[in-house]
């Protein structure tokens, strides 16, 4: 009996940094029974697993944190750089301990924050704004490639993607801008999926994503690449040899 392969894919830690590193839409949910989604004012998540959560002074949540120790969640959605009819490419959910910062501890989060992700909102801690840390227990990320539980220190010892900083804008300029190219790269999709509508949806180290919209459902597809990839030159190569071209394929 012929078992079919699965096309080589990130980790799921590595797919959980990825997702955390690009930082799209958040929502805590304390662990309180209320049914209540809080949308922070800015969220950040550590190397380690550790989430910095800025809320308003006056936010409900933040007199309770001062009062003792929370149990929460952080959902992390992973929207698809262009516009889709489900753009959600994958979540990760942080489940953890949560306790307000001082304000000493806050502006040493913001400073930290800062050094790698500079926003005008960071300036806000003690005047107005109040950070919440979230201290992992564990870690859940869902995607296509699967769901899956991780241990905080396995998410610790993952790296993101080398193409996750600049992935939304090579996906919007191949949607926008080269077709064509999305044409071309339909050929490997199956003989069924290529009357659909062909979106790029995703990009990593191993290889493209392809969302192929049917008329009544969707349908993500892998395309792998020969080998990993972890420069724009190696992944230029790969991908026109995935157009076809040999001869480009061969040219540095």
């Amino acid at each position: 009996m012929n078992e079919t392969r699965r096309p080589p894919a990130p980790h799921a830690a590595e797919r959980a940094r990825t997702i955390a590193a690009r930082g799209g839409r958040a929502a805590l949910l304390p662990s309180d029974g209320a049914d209540s989604r809080i949308t922070p004012v800015l969220h950040h998540v550590h190397p380690h697993g550790v989430a910095t959560i800025v809320l308003p002074d006056e936010h409900p949540l933040v007199e309770a944190a001062r009062r003792g120790e929370l149990t929460a969640m952080l959902e992390l959605a992973d929207q698809a750089p262009v516009p889709l009819r489900e753009p959600v490419r994958g979540l990760l959910w942080i489940t953890g301990w949560l306790r307000a910062l001082s304000v000493e501890e806050a502006r040493e989060a913001g400073l930290e924050i800062a050094e790698t992700r500079p926003d005008p909102r960071l300036l806000d801690l003690g005047h107005g704004a109040s950070a919440l840390r979230l201290s992992p227990a564990s870690l859940v990320v869902a995607d296509a490639e699967g769901t899956t539980s991780l241990r905080p220190e396995l998410f610790a010892q993952a790296e993101p993607d080398p193409f996750a900083a600049h992935e939304d804008h090579w996906l919007r300029h191949l949607e926008l801008s080269h077709r064509d190219v999305v044409g071309q790269l339909a050929q490997h999709l199956p003989e069924e999926l290529r009357g659909g509508h062909v979106r790029p949806l995703g990009l990593d180290r191993f290889g493209l994503r392809l969302r192929v919209e049917m008329a009544d459902s969707d349908h993500d597809v892998r395309i792998a690449f020969s080998r990993p990839v972890g420069t724009a030159q190696e992944l230029a190569v790969e991908l026109r040899r995935l157009m076809g071209c040999p001869f480009l394929a061969q040219r540095r």
